[in-house]
């Protein structure tokens, strides 16, 4: 029971064979997803390195297993570029991070999307990675991360202005309703493949936090944010309704945004618990507390009237260094006292490649961080 106590997010750093193909993608929009016809060699690196990495979690005793998010350039966009009816391109500029001392970091630029026709999640490239999983697993638990679909809508619709006369969609509704559907699709295939888990990845909750200093909607009101806030949830409960329909277990995960070892924005869970902790309908929640900006631990008294488990990402993945445990034991500690020891689990607050350039660590930090984590679940769990 201890072992399972302590979770992976998801994403592990790739092996160099593998990030040549990848940095050989990230410069070129003139191959289209999965872009193996174009790069020779590349499928069988995949599927090789794929194997290895679930044999590796087998060894360490993780559970659920994953690919590693081996079979992605990006946590996110590589779910969408697979959907039927995108178009990916090279952008002017990358998504703006925060360095690690001050000012801005740009990340890689192809981001680009294109809707050339209507959505569709069919048919799906990822389904072809998880049975790749599924088949090296065995009878042990897998999952599924993707994007989580209020965040694609907010980027596609919001930010990316996907919508309007001239486009596929006429309205932000047509495109909201064509982009649940697209992920229904996919969740139905996914299902019938053999899937039990699926985890949607999240970054932009705290940005509803109006004392955010990062957030792109510091010119709303606080009713006019309250209402965005509101259309994202419903969004994702939507989808998360579905998959529970179907069967399947929902997870998400929230950060604040993971590129090589940099965030996005600020925020704290307080300032959001009331509706993204209290109004999501998700079985577990992996949430980031690696450090102060998150705010008190007490914003999990927002899921004290759910059922809901709570993965906590008290350890970092983005530095070298090993965890202060006297601080992730305390905080374990004052968790425990909102929220009984049965529903929590410990992480590290992301993925340690979210993007597949990676966090600035080796791969040998990365497995000693991680028995890290599971030995402090040993103790504190048994």
């Amino acid at each position: 029971m201890t072992q399972a106590k302590f979770q992976l997010v998801g994403s592990l750093l790739r092996p160099a064979n593998l990030r040549q193909y990848k940095t050989e993608i990230e410069q070129r929009d003139d191959i289209s997803y999965p872009f193996y016809d174009a790069l020779p060699g590349y499928q069988e690196t995949e599927t090789a390195d794929i194997k290895e990495i679930v044999a590796q979690q087998k060894a360490h005793d993780i559970s659920p297993l994953t690919d590693g998010e081996f079979g992605r350039s990006m946590w996110h966009l590589d779910f969408i570029w697979g959907l039927q009816g995108i178009e990916r391109y090279i952008a002017q500029q990358g998504y703006t991070f925060q360095d690690h001392e001050e000012g801005d970091f740009e990340t890689r630029k192809d981001i680009g999307i294109r809707i050339t026709t209507p959505l569709s999640g069919k048919n799906h490239h990822f389904l072809d990675i998880y049975k790749l999983v599924k088949a090296e697993a065995g009878d042990q638990p897998t999952k599924q991360t993707i994007w989580g679909p209020a965040h694609a809508y907010t980027e596609l619709a919001i930010f990316d202005e996907l919508a309007g006369p001239d486009q596929v969609y006429k309205t932000n509704e047509e495109l909201r309703a064509g982009l649940i559907g697209a992920y229904k699709e996919f969740l139905s295939e996914y299902k019938e493949a053999g899937g039990e888990i699926v985890q949607f990845d999240d970054c932009l909750w705290e940005l509803f936090d109006a004392s955010n200093p990062l957030t792109p909607f510091a010119g709303l009101s606080n009713e006019q944010l309250a209402g965005l806030a509101d259309d994202f949830i419903a969004i994702n409960n939507e989808v998360a309704d579905y998959g529970h329909q179907i069967g399947l277990k929902v997870w998400t995960h929230n950060c604040r945004g993971n590129y090589e070892s940099r965030s996005a924005t600020g925020g704290t869970y307080e300032a959001i618990a009331k509706k993204f902790l209290a109004n999501q309908h998700y079985d577990r929640f992996f949430l980031e507390w690696d450090n102060d900006t998150s705010g008190d631990i007490k914003a999990l008294e927002a899921l004290k009237d759910k059922d809901a488990e709570v993965v906590l990402g008290l350890l970092s993945s983005k530095t070298t260094d090993l965890d202060d445990e006297e601080r992730v034991y305390k905080l374990l500690e004052e968790a425990s006292q909102i929220l009984s020891k049965e529903r929590l689990f410990l992480s590290h607050q992301c993925g340690f490649a979210s993007c597949d350039s990676g966090n600035e660590l080796a791969i040998p930090q990365q497995w000693k961080k991680i028995e890290q984590g599971q030995k402090i679940a040993e103790k504190f769990w048994s």
